[in-house]
């Protein structure tokens, strides 16, 4: 009776605390189904990250403007395509524009839109390059390395104001925040290893010469050499040389198709020395630069129509990381101390019309046998 006494006591003082215990699971249960709706709340759908990339690409493609070209076009896509069915995500309505720039660059658009520059055409050498550039930008999306890191900066930002009542303003501050990264190239460095690193993996599988990313690279590397600023694609620093040293150790001994003949029989562009490509300039108006002048040209600018609006989320509320160009003293005075060098900064074309292209499992299957 004496032992059970004792016993008694010891539970009756414990209950308390027992129950406190069992609060504070519940609480944390709570706290944690919270959590995990302002998570699934800004998570984006694949429709939301198609919008979103569609948005975008709108936005860059009137400011560098789209080369009219359907056969390039169809040329690129085919590349494109061949490389994009090697990736993670085979299925996305994949689309290749070619900016009519001649600056060298080469942008991502979430859900599978991949745009490169007729200047980065010109430096290219060969078909394998073109895929390998191609591949770095599509690893880019395959990964999804913009909408990861639009998720997670707005999942601590937004809060509980991104639910789905609001889902419209919530996506126009998506947009705006892809736009910035995909114009600026902002990957972080694990972001870019792992493009990299997928640019050697889909090019070998579609049977081309998988570290010829690393011969443009250090190709666009010494053209970048004298340049103070970070420039387009790729800055000119150590980490590029870096960067070219681990895909050429990723690619190997390995060499297979290099396809340099077709890659000159469809593209005819030359390169463009970096110090003679005409950049946006003080004074200049539109959205695409078009009515700009190279340096030394005093001649007056014509404005442009202006943009249509558009219902819903997307241009009319994008904010552009860089002034547009009737401000463009904030792109070529301030570009240097952003970062912005003459290909961020280069003169666009006039017309920002998508070309549109259809490319049929015959023909991807008859571009294939040419991969030799």
């Amino acid at each position: 009776m004496r032992a059970v006494i004792p016993a008694v006591v010891f539970v009756a003082l414990c209950s308390p605390a027992y129950a406190q215990i069992g609060d504070l699971l519940k609480k944390a249960q709570e706290i944690g189904e919270q959590q995990k709706k302002k998570l699934d709340d800004v998570m984006i759908s694949a429709e939301e990250e198609r919008q979103i990339g569609e948005e975008v690409s709108a936005k860059i493609r009137q400011r560098f403007g789209v080369v009219q070209n359907a056969g390039v076009h169809k040329y690129v896509t085919l590349v494109g395509t061949m490389v994009a069915r090697q990736s993670e995500r085979p299925a996305l309505p994949w689309t290749f524009i070619v900016l009519d720039t001649d600056g060298v660059n080469a942008f991502a658009s979430p859900g599978g839109i991949v745009h490169i520059t007729r200047g980065a055409l010109g430096l290219i050498r060969n078909e394998a390059e073109l895929a390998g550039v191609l591949a770095h930008e599509i690893g880019h999306v395959a990964h999804k390395h913009t909408v990861n890191a639009i998720e997670k900066s707005h999942a601590v930002k937004m809060g509980t104001s991104a639910t789905m009542a609001d889902r419209a303003p919530f996506l126009d501050q998506l947009t705006n925040k892809a736009y910035e990264m995909v114009l600026e190239n902002a990957f972080d460095r694990g972001d870019e290893a792992d493009a990299d690193k997928a640019s050697v993996q889909y090019t070998q599988k579609a049977g081309y010469a998988s570290g010829t990313l690393a011969d443009f690279l250090a190709r666009l590397d010494d053209r970048n050499k004298d340049q103070p600023a970070r420039n387009g694609l790729f800055a000119s620093h150590p980490e590029t040389r870096e960067r070219i040293e681990k895909i050429r150790r990723q690619a190997g001994t390995k060499t297979t198709a290099s396809v340099e003949a077709r890659y000159k029989q469809h593209i005819k562009y030359e390169p463009i020395p970096i110090t003679s490509i005409a950049a946006v300039e003080d004074g200049s108006a539109g959205l695409t630069g078009s009515t700009s002048r190279k340096s030394g040209d005093k001649s007056k600018d014509k404005k442009p129509a202006e943009e249509p609006k558009k219902k819903g989320f997307g241009l009319g509320n994008l904010i552009p990381t860089v002034a547009p160009e009737s401000k463009s003293a904030q792109v070529s005075a301030s570009g240097g101390a952003r970062g912005v060098g003459p290909d961020r900064a280069a003169r666009g074309g006039g017309n920002a019309t998508v070309v549109k292209v259809v490319v049929s499992d015959a023909e991807l299957e008859t571009f294939r046998k040419g991969i030799a």
